[in-house]
């Protein structure tokens, strides 16, 4: 199985609103990025543009949105609620009826993609 299928897999398992949420919000990673890459690691779905981008997964009562260098973004709208004391990651946890601005989401996947394409410079 592709890792899109098996995104696509788990989203349909979710019979509840967390699959909902969790196809919404791919839908909104590929708008923001649509040469973005699914990939599927540690049993979830991962997003990657030269480097992990972010991570998306349903838990029993919440979804996440992990970014893996949301510790070096700039979150003006305040977005990130979990993980706060990490070293480099940052989360967004969602429950139900939690709504996202969607737009303020977006800046930070292209912050983090910005900040992949640096690295991946700097590695050059």
């Amino acid at each position: 199985m592709t890792p899109s299928e098996q995104i696509d897999d788990q989203i349909s398992k979710l019979k509840d609103w967390r699959g909902k949420e969790l196809a919404r919000l791919r839908d909104v990673i590929h708008q923001t990025d649509p040469d973005i890459v699914e990939d599927w690691k540690w049993n979830t779905a991962v997003f990657t543009h030269n480097g992990n981008v972010c991570a998306l997964g349903a838990f029993k009562d919440h979804v996440k949105v992990n970014f893996f260098k949301g510790a070096s973004l700039h979150d003006p709208e305040g977005l990130f609620n979990a993980g706060l004391d990490a070293k480099a990651t940052r989360a967004i946890d969602l429950y139900k009826d939690d709504k996202i601005n969607s737009k303020a989401l977006q800046n930070l996947i292209r912050q983090a993609i910005a900040a992949n394409d640096k690295s991946q410079k700097a590695a050059v």
